[in-house]
Parts: structure tokens; sequence; C-alpha cells
């Protein structure tokens, strides 16, 4: 898979590299049945330092999850929302429910040119199991509209990941992987709508989370289009390991798509 894994020290979060900020990224336009969107950066050994945790957990401005050890504040408590296209819901992955489903997608080529995860299906149980298995930082998660699987999402604290050694994150930052699974809600605008909901929901249901970030690669115009659109701006453009991204951020109060 494209990427090598980068492992976070205990002082990754707090001492992120700084990058220049670029003043805007490549213009990009929907591209019809393009539109995908993906993220390629793997995270493995998704436990934390038992003493980094200890460490962050003591910080002033850390808040105390309702739910012991849940970094993410409950996904699967989150519940459906209302989009403009229908009714969406955020449902934490099962494997021995979803591991065929998830499977399939990541062999669909157009997936598959991205996530680099096609192949047998010990392959992607390897990938979700990394997150079901870890610490909570990652948690995979089926987009289901109108009752449909038909996206596969990881939402992820993005100052635990190994992300935050290419930016300056803030505590809480939440990231967001997604990829459009079914061919047929590809190109029709879904992306944007559905990242608008999500970006919202996690505002509303992590009241420590003040951003909301991506790292799509710079060259997937569709994706850094549908990010925008739900109100994400480029910030800057970094060189992760296997990809030059776009770091999308969006903020409490959303700004209008550029």
């Amino acid at each position: 898979m494209r990427g090598a894994h980068v492992s976070l020290t205990d002082t990754g979060a707090a001492e992120a590299l700084p990058v220049p900020v670029a003043p805007d990224c490549p213009d990009s336009a929907d591209t019809g049945a393009s539109a995908l969107l993906w993220d390629s950066e793997e995270t493995l050994d998704l436990r934390l330092p038992a003493e980094f945790t200890a460490l962050r957990a003591a910080l002033p401005d850390q808040v105390t999850s309702p739910r012991d050890g849940d970094l993410l504040d409950g996904i699967h408590t989150w519940g459906p929302t209302p989009t403009p296209v229908g009714t969406f819901e955020l449902v934490p992955v099962r494997l021995d429910r979803d591991l065929p489903l998830i499977h399939g997608w990541m062999n669909d080529h157009v997936v598959a040119e991205f996530w680099e995860l096609a192949g047998p299906q010990d392959r992607t149980e390897r990938h979700l199991r990394a997150r079901l298995d870890g610490d909570g930082r990652s948690v995979p998660c089926l987009g289901v509209l109108d009752g449909i699987a038909m996206s596969y999402w990881e939402i992820y604290r993005a100052d635990l990941d190994p992300l935050a050694r290419f930016y300056r994150t803030r505590p809480h930052d939440t990231g967001i992987h997604l990829l459009i699974g079914d061919g047929a809600h590809r190109g029709r605008g879904l992306g944007s709508v559905l990242l608008t909901a999500v970006a919202e929901l996690v505002m509303e249901r992590r009241r420590t989370c003040t951003r909301v970030v991506a790292e799509p690669d710079i060259r997937n115009t569709p994706s850094v289009t549908a990010f925008r659109k739900a109100g994400f701006r480029c910030r800057a453009e970094v060189d992760l390991p296997g990809k030059r991204a776009a770091l999308m951020i969006r903020d409490r109060v959303r700004h209008e798509p550029w």
C-alpha cells in the first residue's frame, strides 16, 4: 500500500513539524465518474504508549470523554443525520458482517487505484483489524444512506496520528478518510454533501474538536473539489509518505467554497 508507516513518538503530536502554508491549492473540478474520495495514508500500530496517553490526559486543555477510554466520543451513539440527499449514518464496522462488502469495494478498479488494498480478503481484513484492535483513535465505519451501505469512512484523531508530524495540530483535531464504494453513487455530487454532514456531525458530537482535517492526494481533483464544497480550505501542500497531499481543514465556522 502506498505510504510507509510513520511512527508517532511521544512528542510527535506536541512538536509537529511546521509546513509552509500555501495560499491556495491547484484549482480542481468535478470529473464525473471519477468522483471518488479516498486516502491511502496507512496508520498501523494503533495503540498509544500508556505513558503518552497519561501525559496527554494531564494537559490542561484535555477534556475527558464521558465514555471512559473512548477517544472519539462514541461514534456508535451518534445516530442518523438528515442530509439533502437522504438520511445518513456512520455505522462502525463489524468484521463478521461487513468484511465481504468492504473487500469488494477495495477490489473495484477505481478504488484500488488509490487505496491499494486490492487482492485477497485477508489483506482488507488486516487493514480493518489494525483499526478495530487499536486503541480507538481510528474508527472504521460504513456510510449508510437511506438504509444502503454505500461508502467507507475512517474517523480518526488527527492529533494522535502520524499526520500530526506534518502540520501544527490542535488537541482533538479529527480526521476523515473516505471512499464511495458503490459505483452507482459516484459522479452524483454525493461526496460534498456527505462530507458536509459528517463534518457537522463531528463538531456537534465532539465538542472538544475545533477542526476537521483531511489529506487527499493533490492529484485527486474530484476529492479536493468535494472537500472545498463542504467548507474545507486547502491550508498547505505537504509531502506525506507516498504522496503529495492537500491539507484540507474545516473550522467550526464554515467557510464558503472558493
